[in-house]
């Protein structure tokens, strides 16, 4: 990329897009980032650590400069109102289809979030606000969040879990998560993960009710609803 067909006028700020355009190639060190972008020696060096500072340029395992974890987490927070804006209709389907209350979470740290809810009207039924902050140790929801995070979030998030490895992977292999009595005794919930252009999970859709109505073989039955209902998010989040 060369810097005169992105010109902004402001030289340091177009200087710095041509280094993460070159990124986006892949993986390069001071010598190919000079070779690539054409900048001099000094200033790619000055451009690439200043990036580094703030997260939009990290080191890979043979010390290469190569794109950083905020670009994600930039991408993931400009995803989010696409998210919001179509979970509203898509969880009232879900809630129709199902008969049973639907949530959505997202992971904030050790936690995770409701950011959205279609709750049953009448009858038995698991209330949860949206707004509400529940634990990552128990519940379908928090086992679709955690199921592909990376290796060290992955198992530091199983220390004190209701859930197990091998659990988690049978998450991966199907594609959800049930769980039963887990957060709350009585109640039963399946999940599906949500995912980014990227193909990261970025929340999990849940169907909740009770062990009466679900059985202790919720997935049976749920699972289904649950996935269709998260692949139209993905497909919201991934092309807006």
């Amino acid at each position: 990329m060369d810097i005169s067909d992105i010109s902004s006028g402001v030289g340091v700020l177009d200087k710095a897009a041509v280094i993460l355009g070159a990124l986006a190639s892949g993986p390069a060190t001071l010598a190919g980032l000079v070779a690539s972008t054409g900048l001099a020696r000094p200033t790619a060096h000055r451009l690439a650590l200043a990036l580094e500072r703030h997260r939009l340029v990290t080191r890979d395992l043979q010390g290469r400069f190569v794109l950083g974890p905020r670009l994600g987490e930039l991408s993931a927070a400009a995803g989010e109102d696409c998210l919001l804006a179509a979970a509203g209709p898509v969880l009232t389907s879900l809630r129709n289809v199902t008969g049973e209350s639907a949530q959505l979470y997202r992971r904030q740290g050790e936690m995770r979030v409701c950011v959205a809810a279609a709750e049953r009207t009448s009858g038995l039924r698991d209330i949860v606000p949206v707004g509400s902050t529940l634990p990552m140790k128990v519940g379908s929801a928090a086992q679709v969040l955690l199921a592909w995070e990376e290796p060290e979030r992955f198992y530091e998030g199983l220390q004190g879990a209701r859930f197990t490895t091998t659990a988690l992977s049978g998450v991966r292999r199907r594609g959800w998560a049930q769980s039963i009595g887990e957060r709350e005794p009585g109640m039963a919930s399946v999940s599906a993960p949500v995912r980014d252009s990227s193909h990261r999970v970025v929340a999990a859709v849940t169907v909740t009710g009770p062990i009466q109505r679900l059985t202790r073989h919720p997935g049976a039955r749920l699972a289904k609803a649950a996935v269709d209902a998260a692949d139209r998010l993905t497909e919201a989040v991934s092309h807006p």
